[in-house]
């Protein structure tokens, strides 16, 4: 006989009828609902406007008109100034950023590095170009300052773009730079000597810069295709004057004669800063004696040749290397220089050691031309492509050409008469 277990009861039920379910009425809400705009809604808290405040503010970034007292020195004012020293530097502007139980001091930009927001329609344009030509410029991969300035003119005959080959990335890694950085970029884009003659025919200008990444990962470091770019230009705009703005190539020399060699008019290559510093500014496989032999191998490339080179200043360089520096592009037949403000483009890159004054740009701008270079630009906001530069080095171009010119005319009278005679 089947023993029956006995059924347990619960002692913690209990014995009355359980109440009933009350369902609320569902609805379902539509797709395109829109919510009620008086319903506050509820963010996730996060750290974001912590490290937001720690940053610059807005005010670092747009210009406002300086006042009397903190504007920079005119050039009036440093021609009456009879001592070779620049004057007393003004205070810097500080202020306190951060959360209120982190905060922390942080350095004003001066009023002299103030730029305005790039808004005028000749930028659009320009920019709109670049990107359906699949063109980069150095002006916006380096961030550059000066990209309203040079952009913004009239017309687009009157501005001027750094034009970057051999795509936005590069294989050398300088602690100033901003420019993206990778051992094996993507391939070099086979249309696109054609496509920058293209542009820069249509948009007429009388002056270019081409310059270029480092492709350490190429057999030539891009040479021939560089040499390429400059032969499309030359053929559909004759009349146009070509700066090249190149790296070191690795050293190799022949690279440097073969660029030289493909029409371009200047010759430009940065040694960036004083010899002392570079180690600690550049990438490892650049070097100072590198940059020179570059220099001195392109200024005697061809007759008329102009060399061009570029500085940055407030990297925590001395007076007495960077008249070593001069000396030295001097001696390799280097036409001009220029000095520039180094501004840090992100936290991980390096800081500013000084920020330096307008009198002591103006200061190494003399001191520059005393020395025999033929033109000297020299400020804070100045970059190895300056729009100023470019009018007078053109200006020096076309008189050379026109008189070389002259000399040929000349030849040819001289023979018409003998052969009469």
């Amino acid at each position: 006989m089947v023993s029956k277990a006995p059924r347990l009861r619960c002692l913690f039920s209990s014995h009355a009828t359980p109440a009933p379910i009350i369902r609320q009425p569902f609805s379902r809400p539509f797709a395109t609902e829109v919510p009620d705009p008086h319903t506050p809604l509820r963010r996730p808290t996060t750290t974001f406007r912590d490290r937001l405040n720690v940053g610059p503010s807005f005010d670092d970034f747009v210009a406002s008109p300086p006042s009397a007292e903190t504007s920079a020195p005119t050039s009036s004012d440093l021609a009456s100034s009879t001592d070779d020293t620049p004057t007393s530097e003004p205070p810097l502007r500080t202020a306190l950023v951060g959360p209120a139980n982190r905060k922390r001091q942080i350095t004003r930009l001066p009023t002299w590095l103030q730029t305005p927001i790039p808004t005028s329609p000749n930028y659009k344009r320009i920019k709109s170009d670049l990107r359906g030509l699949n063109l980069h410029t150095v002006c916006e991969e380096a961030r550059c300052p000066n990209i309203n300035d040079c952009w913004g003119g009239s017309d687009k005959s009157a501005a001027t773009a750094t034009i970057m080959l051999m795509g936005d990335t590069c294989t050398r890694g300088c602690r100033f730079c901003s420019v993206k950085t990778s051992r094996a970029p993507p391939p070099l884009d086979p249309h696109e000597p054609e496509h920058t003659a293209e542009a820069l025919k249509r948009w007429g200008l009388g002056y270019v810069v081409l310059t270029s990444v480092d492709r350490d990962d190429l057999a030539d470091g891009g040479a021939h295709h560089f040499a390429e770019t400059i032969r499309k230009i030359k053929d559909k705009a004759p009349g146009m004057l070509v700066e090249a703005l190149t790296g070191d190539y690795a050293g190799d020399l022949e690279m440097v004669d073969l660029v030289a060699g493909s029409g371009l008019d200047v010759y430009a290559h940065n040694v960036e800063t004083a010899e002392a510093l570079t180690p600690v500014v550049r990438d490892r496989r650049a070097g100072f004696r590198q940059s020179l032999r570059v220099l001195e191998r392109a200024k005697g490339a061809g007759e008329g040749m102009i060399t061009k080179t570029s500085v940055m200043l407030g990297l925590g360089e001395t007076e007495d290397q960077l008249w070593e520096m001069l000396r030295e592009l001097r001696e390799v037949g280097t036409d001009v220089v220029t000095f520039g403000q180094y501004m840090q483009p992100t936290k991980r890159h390096m800081p500013v050691d000084t920020y330096v004054t307008p009198a002591v740009f103006e200061m190494w701008r003399q001191r520059a031309l005393d020395m025999g270079f033929l033109y000297c630009a020299s400020g804070p906001l100045v970059r190895s492509s300056y729009k100023a530069g470019e009018a007078f080095i053109e200006n020096v171009i076309k008189k050379r050409k026109g008189r070389r010119d002259v000399i040929m005319v000349d030849d040819v009278r001289r023979i018409s008469q003998d052969a009469s005679v």
